[in-house]
């Protein structure tokens, strides 16, 4: 083969196997991210608000909590049996009725979903290192947190929260609000709600707790899995005269 040829395939081998110039990605911007993050987070929170429509007619088949649970059975290899049955309220004695809202949200039938009274109170008693039975979350706060955002803490859920009660509170009222706590609050491993909670503790029905029983029960809601109501002699003293203060 010729010089004159050689270099010609040199050249056409080079040509082939340079590679061609492509289109360059196009950055993706910071406003760009963000935006698409904010749609997602929109979408999050109107799908909640749906639900919480939804929920005035509908009794919730889980909740994020439950869920929770269970993902943490199962990372944990660890058994898991969830009990819970949903009752009406009329279903559940207005002894528990009562010792609940004394416990955990006194003022449930004044407030518009938060309770800044009792907010108030909570952080100065943290700032001085005192210890208290509840915190300053109301009733409806503790509902849209076991509904939809488990028991994680991050600024993100906290504000979810917060624009999620006032719609709660206007599409639900109080009685459905209290129902629904009343029907999906954690009461012990694998234990939702005030029957399952009544059979599990007590062996009977939600309808009949003693003024007594449904005091212990009020007053292990805030360590659910690790308090038992027969331990419970002073909180639920506690309670019991919350509960004769308010009329009850």
């Amino acid at each position: 083969m010729s010089k004159v040829s050689n270099h010609r395939y040199s050249d056409n081998v080079r040509a082939r196997t340079k590679p061609r110039p492509g289109k360059p990605l196009r950055e993706v911007s910071v406003g760009s991210v963000l935006k698409w993050l904010a749609l997602g987070v929109a979408g999050l929170w109107l799908a909640c608000a749906l639900a919480l429509v939804a929920l005035k007619w509908i009794d919730p088949p889980t909740t994020a909590v439950q869920m929770e649970r269970r993902v943490e059975a199962w990372m944990h290899a660890k058994p898991y049996r969830k009990r819970c049955q949903f009752v009406p309220l009329s279903q559940i004695s207005p002894n528990l009725q009562h010792a609940v809202i004394a416990a955990e949200d006194a003022r449930f039938y004044q407030h518009h979903g938060f309770d800044w009274h009792a907010i108030e109170l909570a952080a100065e008693n943290d700032m001085q290192g005192g210890r208290r039975i509840r915190g300053g979350s109301t009733i409806t706060q503790q509902l849209v947190k076991n509904l939809f955002l488990g028991t994680e803490r991050s600024y993100l859920r906290k504000g979810t929260e917060f624009t999620l009660v006032p719609v709660a509170e206007f599409v639900l009222g109080k009685r459905r609000i209290l129902e629904l706590y009343l029907n999906v609050v954690e009461w012990g491993p694998g234990v939702y709600g005030a029957e399952a909670a009544s059979h599990a503790w007590y062996g009977t029905a939600a309808r009949k707790l003693s003024r007594d029983e449904a005091a212990r029960l009020a007053a292990i809601l805030p360590a659910p899995r690790r308090r038992r109501p027969e331990r419970m002699d002073h909180y639920s003293d506690i309670i019991q005269e919350r509960m004769r203060q308010m009329g009850w």
